[in-house]
């Protein structure tokens, strides 16, 4: 696999681990779920572990690849990365001596900016004073809907240098949300066969306040069958996509 990403707030991946389980409804049309079971049958080496049935699939068994931890270091230029667009760095099944490696990994290369993105806020909040923070990393939790509001409570106790929250697949509103001690915000809509729509009013409610607070804000997309149904205007304004260089500064 290409470690140049199409993900629009971010430039490459790096999956030091693969494969995952379910754990809450934004995980109902995982892409990678899809996307490993395709991997698998190609003969790619990294997905031929299968996750349970019931919670995962073909090719999507948790699996660290200590090999992978070399990778960001062959990388010349500067780059935004994506930690585990393949997996939870924070799943249950990698081991923590596993994450303070790649935590190590990311503190050895400053020139980067790694994004870590975890749907186990809990095991984060626990062990994230076991782990050196470097600055350069960014730790984000998803947030789908308001029953996963609580992780971002835990992610305000995370001692990183940059925080933020993906709302996306956004399945619902987010009332109540409180993004105090929060540095971006990225929300969607669901894309692919199966997707779920999201409403207009869902995303400017998160819009709203972010810009109350201050936050940085980014619109991925409106979702739908197709992946790429992006930006429309509402109410005669375009959505605010921050140019990544800038998403922090801007609020």
């Amino acid at each position: 696999m290409s470690d140049r990403s199409t993900i629009e707030w971010t430039e490459a991946t790096w999956n030091p681990t693969t494969g995952c389980d379910r754990v809450s409804a934004g995980c109902d049309n995982c892409y990678a779920l899809t996307l490993a079971k395709r991997l698998k049958a190609m003969g790619s080496a990294k997905y031929q572990n299968d996750g349970d049935p019931r919670t995962s699939g073909p090719g999507f068994g948790l699996t660290a690849h200590p090999q992978a931890l070399a990778v960001p270091y062959g990388w010349r230029s500067p780059r935004t990365v994506f930690v585990n667009s393949m997996s939870d760095l924070f799943h249950a099944r990698v081991p923590l001596d596993f994450v303070r490696q790649v935590f190590q990994v990311m503190a050895d290369t400053p020139q980067h900016t790694y994004q870590v993105l975890t749907k186990r806020a809990h095991r984060l909040r626990r062990v994230a004073d076991q782990l050196e923070w470097p600055a350069n990393v960014w730790m984000g939790v998803s947030v789908e809907s308001m029953e996963e509001l609580a992780r971002v409570d835990d992610l305000r106790r995370v001692p990183a240098a940059v925080r933020f929250l993906s709302c996306e697949p956004l399945l619902g509103p987010l009332d109540g949300l409180d993004v105090t001690g929060i540095d971006w915000v990225i929300a969607g809509g669901e894309s692919g066969p199966r997707f779920r729509p999201v409403r207009e009013e869902w995303v400017t409610g998160i819009r709203d306040v972010c810009t109350d607070a201050g936050v940085a804000f980014f619109f991925k997309q409106w979702g739908g069958r197709t992946p790429k149904s992006l930006g429309r205007e509402l109410e005669g304004r375009t959505w605010d996509q921050l140019p990544l260089s800038t998403a922090i500064s801007a609020g």
